[in-house]
């Protein structure tokens, strides 16, 4: 994609904060709902990077307000409403060209002999 088809607000997150990138990788594998994407993320990130609620909730509310998460539905477990998100095709959007981005720079950097090209 472009980097002028993303809109203003979004491209503005660009590059992404750990929580949103990691936010968005979780939900690139399907739908979850919040303490699905927390243990995701730690599984991600091989336990590098933990996410407490706060920061989930308040980075969930502000994809959802981007649109580029959405609510996909509510289900009852033990009596206790649970949201489920995922992606939209716009977050999938940003979710790919922040990767193309960070797979750019590993290259760059292979280029210039920083790191060897087989580290991965």
């Amino acid at each position: 994609m472009a980097k002028t088809e993303i809109p203003d607000p979004v491209r503005e997150l660009l590059p992404l904060t750990p929580a949103v990138f990691y936010i968005l990788f979780a939900l690139a594998v399907g739908e979850k709902h919040g303490y699905a994407i927390m243990k995701e993320v730690e599984n991600i990130s091989g336990g590098q990077f933990n996410m407490g609620p706060g920061t989930l909730y308040t980075t969930i509310q502000r994809l959802l307000e981007l649109g580029l998460i959405e609510e996909t539905s509510t289900s009852s477990d033990s009596e206790r409403r649970r949201r489920c998100y995922r992606l939209s095709r716009s977050g999938r959007d940003v979710f790919a060209a922040e990767l193309n981005r960070m797979e750019s720079l590993v290259r760059s950097a292979q280029r210039r002999k920083l790191v060897p090209d087989d580290a991965r």
